[in-house]
């Protein structure tokens, strides 16, 4: 049986606050007996949401109160200074306390970001940290890192990257031995900048499964398990990925009901889109890592559901139990990209 772990929940975050991250977070400890949480937030805001649980699973919840809240507009410099009793930085530093195993929060990633870095430090070796997430790919999913944290990046800060979705593709979701590419402008070794040769000569000696370059169309395809890229492009091509896919729901729709034989085939074939449509939900892969840190610190999409939200608390729990920043700092060790970059 896992040792019991406890996970704090910015409860007054993203788009929808208690109203739904409470009751998705109750389910998961229904299913998980060996799961408590720290609610954070305004107990008057939290409390009806818990009226009608008690006994096993209401004796695994606490209310940590936090009377402010960080607001998705907020600068993260100012979230920093001026919010210390905000929400989002009192289930950080109950981390930072070793009171909770991990946190989740739906909030403004910047200040996210900005908050835990200033709270809990980084790993030893590490540099930066950056934000991974999973996407959807042929035959299962990719993970792409960073997707936001830093818009440009040295030779060894994209080594680090490299390290740090290795372990979380092996950690969390059972890769073995996830291939990793280097997302460049094409595959050969002479394109791309200095710093982009630099990491993918680094890279080869490293103690990794490192494919070499890859190109954007690789994201989806398959071919890797872990891209890795700066912040500024990783962010670019995500929300690229997230257009196209919204391009092309509505344009099916639209076809679908264009006519009577359209929406005959429809009616037809509303299994397989049915199929389709849980296989690219956004919400499937809705929790992001905030890696490179001294603690466990999961971001939630905003506008989540309860199921998508649910699905953050999940990626916190896998990660917890794993001890993913553990085994960052263990294969980060044994890197000889360490002795070499300044």
């Amino acid at each position: 049986m896992p040792a019991a772990l406890t996970i704090a929940i910015d409860a007054m975050s993203g788009d929808r606050g208690p109203a739904t991250l409470v009751p998705a977070t109750l389910d998961l400890l229904a299913e998980n007996g060996d799961l408590s949480v720290v609610l954070v937030g305004r107990p008057d805001a939290i409390e009806p949401h818990l009226a009608r649980h008690r006994g096993a699973i209401r004796d695994r919840v606490r209310v940590q109160e936090a009377p402010d809240v960080v607001a998705m507009d907020d600068p993260p410099a100012e979230a920093l200074r001026r919010k210390r009793k905000a929400s989002m930085r009192v289930a950080i530093d109950l981390l930072r306390d070793g009171e909770v195993h991990a946190c989740v929060s739906a909030g403004n990633t910047g200040a996210l970001m900005a908050i835990a870095r200033f709270v809990l430090k980084m790993l030893p070796g590490v540099d930066r940290p950056a934000i991974i997430s999973a996407i959807p790919a042929v035959g299962g999913h990719t993970h792409m890192l960073d997707l936001g944290a830093n818009s440009s990046c040295t030779a060894r800060q994209l080594c680090e990257f490299a390290v740090m979705g290795s372990v979380v593709a092996t950690d969390v979701h059972g890769l073995e031995r996830p291939r990793i590419g280097l997302l460049n402008i094409g595959t050969e070794e002479i394109k791309g900048n200095d710093t982009l040769k630099l990491a993918h000569q680094w890279l080869r000696a490293a103690a990794l499964n490192y494919v070499g370059f890859v190109e954007g169309n690789d994201i989806m395809s398959g071919a890797v398990d872990v891209v890795v890229t700066d912040g500024f492009t990783g962010n670019v091509s995500l929300k690229t990925i997230e257009g196209a896919a919204r391009m092309l729901a509505d344009t099916t729709r639209r076809e679908l009901g264009r006519n009577l034989r359209n929406r005959m085939l429809a009616l037809a074939a509303r299994p397989l889109l049915r199929d389709v449509a849980a296989r690219l939900d956004p919400g499937r892969y809705n929790g992001a890592s905030l890696v490179g840190l001294n603690g466990i610190v999961i971001k939630s999409h905003g506008g989540a559901d309860g199921p998508a939200f649910a699905n953050a608390v999940k990626t916190a729990i896998l990660e917890a139990r794993k001890g993913v920043p553990t085994q960052i700092g263990r294969l980060l060790a044994d890197q000889p990209f360490l002795e070499q970059a300044v």
